[in-house]
């Protein structure tokens, strides 16, 4: 499979780097500054050939245009985004102290860019259902679940899972599969020393769903990364 992963640098982007090319797969690790890659230059080194790093701001519609164009030149097509890339701003922040401008930064990160990327990277991916687009997704996004906090990133993962289901339904008849996934709360820099989940497991649970290893029923689109439903 030729997969693109955002946010690739670190984090989970990074696990799931190396988790796709450990199973073989070759990745279009997307990275917001070069400057950064760090880890992702010495996994390169390890997998040569598989990993090409394409600076990537997921904010930046010509930035994802370049990407979708090159890949085009060299007639390359897709068999699979991971919209990865994510912030978290405004945790714990009363509503009436809240800068909106936290709320704006989140949308675009955790929802325009994903939606971006998949305008421009959809007409590379052929038809059938190897093909899958994951978006990252959390918890934090079920309705039936919220909790009265963490406004900026709860309100645009319940976009995230919404723009999901849209999706799911828009290349239905194409075969593409498409998953909004809750990650679990995993020990990052977003999810923090505190959080109890391996970032390694569940990275390898997302490529397990990326490649037909979990049962998940044909209606489900937000699910854990193990394959299991979320609620709404």
């Amino acid at each position: 499979m030729n997969i693109v992963i955002t946010g690739a640098n670190r984090g989970l982007g990074y696990e799931l780097t190396l988790a796709a090319v450990q199973r073989g797969h070759e990745v279009i690790a997307g990275n917001r500054s070069p400057q950064e890659e760090g880890n992702l230059l010495e996994l390169a080194s390890r997998f040569p050939g598989q990993i090409k790093t394409v600076q990537l701001d997921v904010c930046d519609e010509e930035s994802i245009a370049r990407l979708a164009e090159t890949l085009r030149a060299g007639n390359q097509t897709v068999d699979a985004v991971i919209n990865n890339a994510g912030i978290l701003l405004g945790r714990g922040v009363a509503l009436e102290e809240l800068p909106i401008q936290d709320v704006v930064r989140s949308f675009e990160v955790n929802l325009f860019g994903p939606m971006m990327l998949i305008k421009h990277l959809l007409p590379l991916m052929e038809e059938g259902s190897s093909r899958a687009i994951l978006n990252i997704s959390s918890e934090a996004g079920s309705m039936s679940n919220a909790y009265g906090g963490d406004f900026p990133y709860a309100i645009s993962k319940t976009a995230i899972n919404m723009f999901s289901k849209q999706l799911k339904k828009y290349v239905k008849n194409r075969g593409i599969r498409v998953y909004a996934i809750h990650p679990g709360w995993i020990k990052t820099d977003m999810g923090g020393e505190k959080a109890p989940g391996d970032p390694a497991e569940s990275a390898n649970g997302i490529i397990d769903i990326l490649e037909m290893k979990k049962e998940i029923d044909l209606e489900s689109f937000f699910v854990n990364y193990k394959g299991e439903p979320m609620p709404m």
